[in-house]
């Protein structure tokens, strides 16, 4: 016996644990090694110190505690590749078949198998770390300015140079044109042409919109009051191309007796319109109206102070037809 198996000996001797038939050798050992002798006499002086004190009884829950952080544990390790659970099974499983050659040489190929495998997913996924990583620092890397193109520059915003440097940071909005198709009942073409009944830029624009959006409402299609009216009579009051308060105007025309609001428009254009034409067509669509004390109203007011005599005729014509009211 050698003292390295003579100290397990000693151990489970100190505590009861030996088989008899293993004392009688470990006694034979200890007469004639006397480091082995100290290292009994040492353990058994511990376990007779130990015996000094009370033997405390675990709780009654300390296995089911015990089993919950040995849960809570594996719950936190991180899990295992494929790879990895099918070569722990392999070394596992190793020395129950060493006794069979053919089934060792299986899996030793089923391993570099695996092996190849994980080596390829470990290059692919470096690839695609060092792809990454030389675009990240790409995009970093200073760029060239890019040459704006002067005529999809709305407008510059700002302006502003680096202190003590020649570099000058100058923020532009861009125009980028669209394109929209659409019947005139779609919601959107609506929406557009409406915007561009407004456009302060282009009067032949506001002429195109406008006439498209009057043509709408004379066919009594969705001429709604919060919509297309409102455009219409924006520009019959605002704009200042005449052609375009012209075809406004004639757009309002089937709204006047049933919407004050347009009527009053109508008013106003044949009181402050400077064009005589367009305050001749305001008189003529009033007609239906003649008889409301407001139209009626306005006509003498034009009958006696237009500056166009056929204007302040045809307002004494119109008020002629109507009876006074008493």
């Amino acid at each position: 016996m050698n003292c390295e198996l003579a100290h397990e000996r000693i151990v489970l001797a100190a505590y009861g644990e030996l088989p008899d038939e293993q004392v009688h050798e470990l006694e034979r050992h200890l007469t004639g090694c006397p480091e082995c002798q100290v290292e009994r006499e040492q353990l058994s002086a511990l376990a007779a110190a130990a015996a000094c004190h009370p033997v405390l009884e675990p709780p009654a829950n300390l296995t089911a505690r015990a089993r919950l952080r040995l849960d809570e544990a594996l719950d936190a390790l991180p899990p295992k590749r494929w790879y990895e659970r099918l070569g722990g099974r392999l070394m596992n499983n190793m020395a129950r078949l060493q006794a069979a050659p053919v089934a060792v040489a299986l899996l030793l190929l089923a391993g570099t198998g695996a092996g190849a495998i994980g080596g390829y997913e470990f290059a692919m996924n470096r690839a695609a770390h060092v792809a990454a990583q030389a675009q990240v620092e790409t995009l970093a890397a200073p760029q060239a300015p890019a040459t704006p193109k002067l005529d999809e520059v709305a407008n510059i915003s700002s302006i502003v140079r680096q202190p003590n440097s020649n570099m000058v940071e100058v923020r532009y909005n861009r125009v980028v044109p669209q394109r929209v198709e659409g019947s005139l009942e779609d919601p959107a073409i609506r929406q557009l042409l409406m915007v561009a009944s407004g456009d302060a830029n282009s009067a032949g624009i506001r002429d195109d919109s406008v006439g498209l959006l009057a043509a709408e409402c004379r066919a009594g299609r969705s001429c709604n009051p919060a919509g297309i009216r409102d455009a219409l009579m924006t520009a019959l009051r605002y704009d200042r191309n005449a052609n375009v308060r012209e075809k406004a105007l004639r757009g309002l025309e089937p709204y006047i007796a049933e919407d004050m609001r347009v009527r009053n428009a109508v008013l106003e254009a044949l009181l402050y319109d400077n064009d005589a034409r367009i305050r001749g067509e305001a008189i003529g669509l009033l007609e239906p109206v003649e008889a409301d004390t407001t139209v009626r109203q306005v006509l003498s007011a034009v009958a006696t102070s237009d500056q166009s005599p056929q204007i302040r005729n045809v307002s004494r014509q119109l008020l002629s037809r109507v009876p006074e009211i008493q």
